[in-house]
């Protein structure tokens, strides 16, 4: 997914907190307002970027965090609608995006189950297009609290709508271990290094990394297969060799009243099945068979 972050520094934040010094390493101004207009994209960027994506075939959309930055994103037709974890208890935000009839993309990294459950149906009222993303908004996050089984509450509680997960983590193996246990839509920040300034650098993926990343869900993907169990061609011969059927312990011939004594179970598994063998004691057997080979199914009349 291609997503990115638009905010209105003014509607985000008050005048305090606009007004604020903020002295961390990854400021790229003196105060916190002007550390975040620093880092929004202009419209022309935006239109550079969509133009991008499309050529690409990409989904275009980004991380909406208030009403005008809403409006902004809907005027270059975006396919979706992200709602980052800081504004999941934002009703009034989350109803006024499900307006836009655009598939909505909930993040859950800093919020209570009671919190998602009120945000969910805060956008059902509007939308019924809701993806629900697990996340732990740690940046980078530590493997040991990302909890990942907690998706599986996620599924349960809000089934059938899909549920992804949003990686913050420095490496593959929780992603992957997402996808593996279902995750239905993946999000994870990139790139072009890792050291650069800013705090969600660390956390993010570089391009080589993506492209792994990708090819191992692919992987996943094809081993997961279908929910269902697939006997395989190739597999069938091994079976036969390999597997058991009700054979015989002594001669029986024609017209004979078959006794549990007779049978047995053998290899290889061409004939009738074990667990077949209780319906065959008191046939009477319809040819002669011989002692110790797999008792022929013509040699019994099954109901």
């Amino acid at each position: 997914m291609n997503t990115l972050q638009k905010r209105t520094t003014t509607e985000i934040l008050t005048k305090e907190g606009l007004d604020k010094p903020y002295t961390s390493v990854h400021a790229f101004g003196p105060t916190y307002g002007e550390h975040r207009n620093r880092l929004e994209f202009t419209e022309k960027d935006y239109k550079e970027l969509k133009e991008y994506a499309k050529s690409k075939n990409v989904l275009f959309f980004a991380s909406a965090w208030d009403k005008t930055s809403t409006d902004f994103l809907e005027s270059f037709d975006v396919d979706a609608y992200k709602i980052p974890s800081a504004d999941t208890i934002n009703i009034p935000l989350l109803e006024y995006v499900a307006k836009k009839n655009k598939p909505v993309l909930l993040s859950t990294g800093m919020n209570t189950m009671k919190e998602i459950e009120t945000a969910v149906e805060a956008v059902l009222r509007h939308n019924k297009r809701v993806i629900i993303f697990h996340c732990l908004s740690l940046y980078p996050s530590p493997e040991e609290k990302i909890n990942l089984s907690f998706m599986d509450v996620l599924k349960a509680k809000f089934h059938p709508l899909p549920v992804g997960y949003s990686g913050h983590e420095m490496e593959l193996m929780p992603t992957l271990a997402a996808v593996a246990r279902g995750a239905t839509i993946i999000e994870r920040h990139l790139t072009l290094d890792k050291t650069m300034k800013g705090s969600d650098h660390a956390a993010s993926l570089e391009p080589a990394q993506l492209k792994e990343l990708i090819d191992s869900i692919r992987r996943i993907e094809k081993i997961l297969g279908q929910p269902e169990k697939i006997i395989y061609d190739e597999l069938k011969p091994l079976r036969d060799k390999l597997a058991k059927s009700v054979a015989t312990t002594k001669s029986i011939k024609k017209g004979t009243m078959i006794t549990r004594d007779m049978l047995t179970i053998k290899g290889p598994g061409t004939g009738i099945a074990p667990s077949q063998i209780d319906f065959i004691i008191g046939k009477v057997a319809k040819e002669d068979v011989a002692e110790d080979v797999i008792l022929p199914k013509s040699a019994v009349d099954f109901d």
